[in-house]
């Protein structure tokens, strides 16, 4: 077990060198200048030593190998850079608009779960019953769908029956709960449907092949009642796949809320990076895909170590 936390903590710090490494000079790729596009688009003028200074207080005015340099050595000790658009510290930036996000996400994957597990072990049950193909169908619908698309259906949706929506304005637990409450279930409902979806498929298709084991068929030989059988013997090793889906899942749920957040008018990371896009914040926009990266590994790297956990075969490798 040491020897697979030292092997992945490895492979988890060298891939967020490379994943650092590529947004980088990906973005350094692409046409025009932040300081430029900040103060000379729409008719802005500065003189030619105003701009030259403000190069030089964001670091616009080094060389790329420099940039780079500063930029890795401020990944050291959480330093993301200065937002051109804002000039506020981008950690600062990103602190102020990701709890919401992070519920937002927490709540999806509990919803999430909540509807796979049983729409998954109940398809696997009815296998080529009208019951079984329902869920299949709803299952392949919440896959298709986008989740902007998806979002704008339930607004619509709460329109036409209710003729209300959440409000648009961020409301707090302690002086609105329930309009929180509301503000948080609906976002988290339409990224979590598809969440559910994903690995209702997936328990499904696990379950199955776990039902067909021998040792199953020892149990239901023995007299074991089926729901235990299920619950207890198989239902244990058909997750251990659905494991490692949710942890990748999870953290693609950050991306699925980029446009989400903006549908719902939700002011989280998402539309933080949308607004980030639209300003050319090259500094914000690293820190912000350094951001998902971060999430995106850690979580890889945890679910390898609760896989281990679940199977000895892992740790054996």
């Amino acid at each position: 077990m040491i020897t697979l936390f030292v092997k992945r903590s490895l492979q988890f710090l060298f891939t967020l060198w490379a994943v650092a490494t590529l947004i980088f000079f990906m973005l350094r790729v692409l046409p025009g200048d932040p300081v430029e596009f900040k103060y000379l688009s729409e008719g802005g003028t500065i003189s030619a030593e105003q701009l030259e200074a403000q190069k030089k207080r964001f670091g616009y005015d080094k060389s790329v190998p420099e940039q780079y340099v500063r930029w890795i050595g401020g990944l050291t000790h959480m330093d993301l850079g200065i937002s051109v658009w804002s000039e506020n510290p981008i950690t600062e930036e990103i602190r102020s608009r990701f709890g919401i996000t992070f519920q937002i996400a927490i709540a999806a994957l509990f919803i999430g779960l909540l509807l796979a597990i049983p729409l998954g072990v109940a398809s696997a049950l009815t296998r080529g019953t009208w019951i079984d193909q329902l869920i299949r169908a709803a299952t392949v619908t919440g896959q298709s769908i986008p989740s902007f698309w998806m979002a704008m259906l339930v607004i619509l949706a709460l329109l036409s029956t209710t003729g209300w929506i959440p409000s648009i304005q961020e409301a707090r637990f302690t002086e609105q709960p329930m309009e929180y409450l509301a503000q948080l279930f609906f976002p988290a409902l339409v990224v979590g449907w598809r969440l559910s979806s994903v690995n209702a498929r997936l328990l499904r298709s696990s379950l199955l092949d776990v039902l067909g084991q021998d040792y199953v068929r020892t149990a239901h030989a023995k007299g074991v009642h089926p729901a235990r059988v299920v619950w207890r013997h198989a239902l244990g090793n058909a997750l251990l796949p659905t494991v490692t889906v949710v942890g990748i899942e999870f953290a693609g749920l950050l991306g699925g809320l980029v446009v989400t957040e903006q549908v719902f008018n939700i002011n989280g990371i998402g539309r933080l990076l949308i607004q980030a896009i639209s300003y050319n914040d090259l500094a914000l926009i690293q820190g912000l895909v350094m951001l998902f990266a971060l999430i995106f590994v850690t979580v890889n790297f945890a679910v390898d170590m609760v896989y281990a956990l679940l199977d000895p075969r892992v740790r054996a490798h």
